[in-house]
């Protein structure tokens, strides 16, 4: 007969306490379940979808070059020429004098690399047509070279038809003309220097103003117009050390207007990588018809000495130092935005890079492993770390400075 089960006894079809509990000790948590990084979406759904999102991004990008390249190239400059603002301020200058000091140091920056570059069309359009005799006995000379190889005079005839001085010649002008053409980009780039000249004077107490809350993003600002102030510094500086030892190396040989090739080098060295190719092939040219391939070869090989030296070994090693960018990116960057903005983008390569990683990959501490492919991978210092301090100090300052 069963008897009656009492109040305090456990059921009999109640399960047996843990062990943990048996002793005492108080069972773990269950462990939570942790949301997916994307929102539970496959890695390889999220890669091909951002991979989508590139190339819409860059094909709308490239439809309007005309309108982005300016306001990039106002952009750019405005960050380079602030600190001559910011340092007339501190000096107590009326803020439209340090305004207007900055937008005349921008416009004579787009002024000297204009007249720079029409200096070297005008003058190699101006040379070729001398050397016409210079140059058929050039042609000749390549002919029995060809020859010589067993190739057949329809082929030779075939390859050297259009190499002459009027082709050649008809080509630089039409490079003469192109940038004609872009007189209307470079005037709304004008334009827009004078508008973001006056914004940059307010900026600063703008960003103090905002910065509670959003240390990171202004934070970010700062660091991608340092370094791009930082870049075209070292550019310039590699760009004058070459710009001398060309026009000194090309006098010596008797190269025809060797300061203005000097000054195209200075130019092209705003270009990574290939820039020094683009200067080389005016002084090589003139060079094969004054002096023969003797000369011409003198003038590539000093050229590749020095030129490829500098440009191509030494100067991308302190770029990357000083902003963070490998060679291999600074010259995919070269061709991604020479592709989008034309020509334009050959010397904006690298300042839009820089602010394509400053907004995807610095300011995002998830991104921070992209790092590894732009090369930067040391963590910021303590000491260029801003504190709250610090930045709060820096912004109120900046801001005091503004108001004066």
């Amino acid at each position: 007969m069963a008897h009656a089960r009492r109040n305090d006894e456990p059921p009999a079809d109640a399960a047996a306490p843990p062990a943990d509990a048996a002793a005492g000790r108080p069972a773990d948590p269950a462990p939570a379940a942790r949301p997916g990084r994307f929102g539970g979406l496959p890695r390889g759904l999220v890669i091909v979808l951002v991979t989508a999102a590139i190339v819409v991004v860059v094909a709308g990008m490239r439809a309007i070059p005309n309108i982005i390249g300016p306001v990039f190239l106002a952009l750019v400059l405005t960050i380079l020429v602030d600190p001559i603002r910011g340092a007339l301020v501190r000096r107590r200058a009326p803020q439209w004098v340090a305004t207007g000091a900055a937008f005349l140091t921008a416009l004579f920056i787009i002024v000297g690399l204009v007249v720079a570059t029409v200096l070297g069309i005008v003058a190699f359009v101006a040379l070729i047509p001398q050397y016409s005799a210079q140059w058929s006995q050039a042609l000749a000379g390549l002919q029995s070279w060809l020859a010589g190889l067993g190739l057949s005079e329809a082929d030779i005839q075939s390859a050297l038809s259009s190499l002459d001085p009027s082709t050649i010649a008809g080509f630089a002008q039409s490079l003469l003309s192109g940038l004609s053409s872009a007189l209307s980009v470079l005037l709304l780039a004008m334009v827009l220097l004078i508008f973001l000249a006056v914004d940059a004077a307010v900026f600063p107490a703008r960003m103090a103003k905002l910065r509670s809350g959003h240390e990171v993003a202004l934070d970010g600002l700062r660091t991608i117009a340092a370094n791009t102030r930082q870049y075209f510094w070292v550019a310039s500086v590699f760009g004058g050390i070459v710009a001398v030892l060309d026009t000194a190396a090309l006098y010596l040989l008797g190269i025809p207007a060797a300061f203005v090739w000097g000054l195209l080098a200075f130019v092209t060295n705003y270009i990574p990588n290939v820039g020094f190719i683009i200067s080389l092939i005016p002084p090589a040219i003139l060079g094969l018809l004054q002096g023969g391939p003797g000369l011409a070869i003198a003038v590539v090989v000093i050229y590749c000495g020095l030129n490829f030296v500098i440009q191509s070994v030494l100067q991308p090693k302190f770029v990357g130092d000083a902003v963070g960018l490998t060679t291999t990116v600074s010259f995919l960057s070269l061709i991604v935005w020479t592709y989008i903005l034309g020509p334009l983008g050959a010397i904006l390569a690298i300042p839009a890079s820089l602010l394509v990683k400053g907004m995807l990959v610095d300011i995002d501490p998830q991104a921070h492993w992209l790092q590894l492919f732009f090369g930067d991978t040391a963590p910021p210092r303590a000491a260029d770390r801003p504190t709250p301090d610090r930045a709060s100090a820096v912004d109120h300052g900046q801001s005091a400075a503004s108001e004066d």
